[in-house]
């Protein structure tokens, strides 16, 4: 892929924020996931982050950050967050509310604003990487950073893959 950086709602907010992020390209492949993206660009795929939009019993979207390396247990997440069940959103639902392309998904800049919850471990990390808007596109950037713009809740729903 070529490193010509795409102009997406998540990188022109993040400049007009004026918040620091480096860019990274890599090959995309479809269902490829984190795991294509670390190894491509040599980065540790628990702080390749996940932009996942799910949804609750009533519909209601919501935005969970994950490590690339670790699942959602929904069943802890709606615990958490204080709902009966939590869901993935089928690809055309989840592209209505984020404004993104699945495999493209950032959380910043999307569509439709919806709560965002980070599994709290990502907060720890020194640095990660996460989708710019386009497929085969990462920021890198402070999870400080993403905290200051998201204002995301922190939970414990990770579980091994």
């Amino acid at each position: 892929m070529s490193g010509k950086s795409p102009s997406t709602p998540a990188n022109r907010l993040l400049r007009e924020r004026g918040i620091a992020f480096t860019e990274h390209f890599y090959a995309y492949v479809e269902h490829g996931g984190t795991e294509v993206a670390a190894g491509s660009l040599g980065l540790p795929e628990h702080a390749v982050i996940k932009t996942l939009v799910l949804q609750d019993e009533k519909a209601r979207p919501l935005v969970m950050l994950m490590h690339g390396d670790r699942e959602v247990s929904m069943k802890s997440l709606a615990r958490v967050i204080g709902v009966k069940h939590v869901e993935p959103c089928k690809p055309e639902v989840a592209e209505k509310h984020s404004g993104y392309r699945v495999g493209g998904t950032s959380p910043f800049g999307t569509r439709k604003t919806m709560a965002v919850y980070v599994e709290r471990g990502i907060l720890a990390l020194e640095r990660i990487w996460i989708n710019g808007g386009s497929r085969g596109y990462l920021l890198g950037l402070a999870p400080a950073d993403l905290v200051a713009l998201l204002k995301p809740v922190a939970v414990d729903a990770a579980q091994a893959i």
